[in-house]
């Protein structure tokens, strides 16, 4: 898992969950406020009844104090009908729905009731204070006082369904904003953490992109603080690397050098001593020239990987690959193979380097021929293929296993010594060439399920960033 993903899971889950935790306090601590202020308030309208029945207990006798709390207090029957109305205002304005879940309660200073809109019939064991009740199959919260100037018990009751109704949408409506900010405040982390990283992936790309040939320091300026010491430990490590191939490639270039002339002096040497029996030295001739081409080969190498004379120029494709055909055609006659040459693409031009490309090329068929069975047939086949052209070298001979043909591409790397009489270079040197055009190099089967070996090259039309900069 990237650091990226992982830092944005962490982030985003404790941002998660410490959001829901203060959203969860904060209904809990809003709903436990808002109790408290439902009973504030049922205190102040028992209150506020308190001193209606104060004020006409003086004036009015017990019949008339009933009839006149009953005509300002209780709702008339039809109001009472229909618990489910939708609409807030009740038919007819005549009032609103919560009244119906408020109730009060009025008692003559012997206990006898005056007003019970309650109808709880509930006069045995009043006691001043807050209490549960329940009456009619809900519960209901009661607040009970008795008037000490006039001996009335006063009783307000607040249905629990309003409260519990009216809390849970004030409190809500609290924790509301926090939900949904969440999914902004998640996608907030992340965003950031992207941008936050974003240094970190300029640093990334050109060590992703650097070539052996072309190894170069990062910009440590590009670095945050806390990776400085890692890029600084990184470009020491590249500064070595470079170093190390640069001694390899010198060294082989040099080995080669020195190879070269000893070993055509003596190959003329031996030519000279096998004018009169040439079949002695037949065998120690073809080792000598081997070790000829593989010493050419490694300063092919060594000149393909500097980039040395590289400056390309637009070349017919179509015409190099024609001229790398006839120069493998005297091997192919030798084992009586066909070279065959399927062109999609005339007048394919090309940005390339017309010797490497024909080098390439001429690697790729020699191959082809060496471990292809005799009367066969070498198909290349030349087609455009987006931005440039794609080429098909296709044989007849063993193949290579899928799980072994990236090996396959390696230097020095030939996986059966029992064909062939290479180094193990040639295909090696040809990716390194289509590589150094921008290119591509890939081994794959026959497309027609056949035994045998496509080798697949992709090459741009036009000059890329990577011609530019070997």
């Amino acid at each position: 898992m990237s650091l990226t993903r992982k830092l944005t899971i962490l982030v985003t889950s404790t941002v998660f969950f410490i959001t829901l935790i203060a959203a969860g306090w904060g209904f809990y601590v809003s709903d436990h406020q808002l109790e408290e202020l439902f009973d504030a308030e049922l205190a102040q309208s028992t209150r506020i009844v308190q001193g209606l029945v104060e004020h006409l207990s003086t004036t009015q006798s017990v019949d008339q104090l009933s009839h006149t709390l009953s005509k300002t207090l209780e709702l008339p029957e039809s109001v009472y009908r229909g618990d489910e109305e939708e609409d807030e205002i009740l038919p007819g304005g005549a009032g609103h729905k919560y009244e119906r879940k408020i109730a009060f309660e009025v008692w003559s200073p012997e206990k006898e009731p005056i007003l019970d809109t309650l109808r709880a019939n509930d006069s045995q064991g009043l006691e001043p204070g807050f209490a549960w009740q329940e009456v009619t199959g809900y519960q209901w919260r009661t607040f009970t006082l008795r008037d000490p100037a006039t001996g009335f018990w006063i009783r307000t009751a607040q249905r629990e369904d309003v409260r519990d109704e009216l809390s849970q949408e004030i409190a809500l409506g609290n924790v509301l904003p926090f939900l949904v900010v969440l999914p902004l405040l998640a996608m907030a982390v992340i965003v950031s953490i992207q941008v936050g990283f974003q240094p970190l992936r300029k640093l990334e790309k050109p060590v992703r992109n650097m070539a052996p040939e072309n190894i170069h320091p990062l910009d440590d300026r590009q670095a945050p603080k806390e990776v400085a010491g890692l890029v600084q430990a990184v470009n020491g490590l590249l500064r070595r690397l470079n170093q190390a191939l640069e001694r390899e490639r010198r060294f082989s270039a040099d080995a080669a050098h020195e190879l070269r002339t000893p070993l055509t002096a003596l190959r003329l040497n031996l030519e000279k001593a096998c004018e009169d029996n040439p079949e002695q030295y037949r065998d120690l001739i073809r080792s000598v020239d081997r070790m000829v081409h593989l010493v050419e080969q490694m300063l092919l190498l060594n000149r393909v990987d500097s980039g040395a004379d590289f400056s390309p120029e637009y070349h017919n494709l179509s015409a190099i690959l024609e001229q790398s055909i006839a120069d493998v055609a005297p091997l192919a006659l030798k084992k009586d193979i066909e070279p065959v040459l399927q062109d999609d693409a005339s007048q394919a031009l090309v940005c390339c380097h017309s010797a490497l490309i024909n080098t390439l090329m001429r690697s790729l068929l020699a191959n082809a021929i060496q471990y292809s069975p005799e009367h066969t047939v070498v198909e290349t086949r030349l087609a455009p293929s987006g931005d440039g052209y794609h080429i098909t070298v296709c044989d007849q001979g063993p193949g290579i296993p899928p799980e072994e043909r990236e090996r396959a591409l390696s230097r020095f790397v030939r996986l059966d010594q029992r064909l062939g009489g290479g180094a193990g270079l040639g295909l090696a040197i040809a990716r390194r060439i289509a590589e150094l055009h921008g290119g591509q190099l890939t081994l794959n089967g026959r497309p027609d399920g056949h035994p045998g070996l496509c080798v697949s090259i992709w090459l741009p039309a036009r000059p890329t960033l990577r011609n530019r900069t070997s």
